[in-house]
């Protein structure tokens, strides 16, 4: 299973549901895909979405996810990392009105470089990014180290 998560701020990511939709109804994504889909409006015509879902459902998805699809915000991607699953992310951009700003890109940038994520950019990369993930072994984090891995977040932001 898929599981796509966009969070619950007030913004949408709706280019995201639209090529995920895509990839559904002309077949390139076979497994079934559950999701949390926030304040998006676009309604898929391949594929159901749940506007917000309880923790405990939403831990759920991820646990029995192989591939979690998020946006860039930080609980999302660390939820995902912390049950070793495969993420690719899908930063925010401010000039699509899916934030006040693009600083998810400098989320994403310190998980891309150490080899945790994949981030796609380009929409159209998307399913480019999910047949890479059969073959990807991440490098997932030790979360034993979690108080050095909140400096680095902070030094790479700030810093970069």
């Amino acid at each position: 299973m898929i599981f796509v998560t966009l969070g619950t701020q007030k913004f949408q990511l709706n280019r995201l549901l639209k090529e995920i939709d895509k990839l559904v109804g002309n077949g390139e994504i076979e497994q079934p895909i559950s999701s949390q889909v926030g304040h998006s409006d676009y309604s898929p015509q391949n594929f159901s979405v749940k506007k917000f879902l309880n923790e405990d459902q939403f831990n759920n998805c991820i646990a029995n996810a192989n591939i979690v699809i998020a946006h860039g915000g930080t609980s999302s991607i660390v939820k995902s990392l912390k049950l070793n699953k495969k993420t690719i992310v899908v930063p925010r951009r401010s000039e699509y009105g899916e934030h006040v700003d693009n600083h998810q890109e400098e989320i994403v940038g310190y998980f891309e470089n150490i080899g945790s994520i994949l981030v796609v950019r380009d929409i159209e990369s998307l399913n480019s990014a999910i047949k890479k993930c059969e073959l990807w072994n991440p490098n997932f984090i030790d979360w034993s180290k979690q108080n050095n891995l909140i400096g680095d977040i902070k030094y790479y932001i700030y810093n970069a």
